[in-house]
């Protein structure tokens, strides 16, 4: 007896989208993996703060305050 197997185009979308799920999802962990190894023995790099380059000084801050009050 042979049985043929029937594959319509829903099936065939949902086990590609099954297919691209897993592979974006072991890319994903392994990413988040490494860098949680990584961090853990001391090999990360220094991330510079984006806030670093701008320069805003104390006094600024405190015009700006009291401006703000005045209105």
């Amino acid at each position: 007896m042979i049985h043929f197997l029937y594959f319509d185009p829903g099936l065939g979308a949902m086990i590609i989208q099954a297919i691209i799920a897993a592979v974006a999802g072991v890319v994903l962990f392994s990413k988040n993996l490494m860098f949680k190894i990584k961090s853990f023995l001391g090999i990360t790099k220094n991330e510079e703060d984006v806030f670093d380059d701008i320069d805003i000084k104390d006094s600024d801050i405190e015009r700006k305050s009291h401006s703000d009050q005045q209105q």
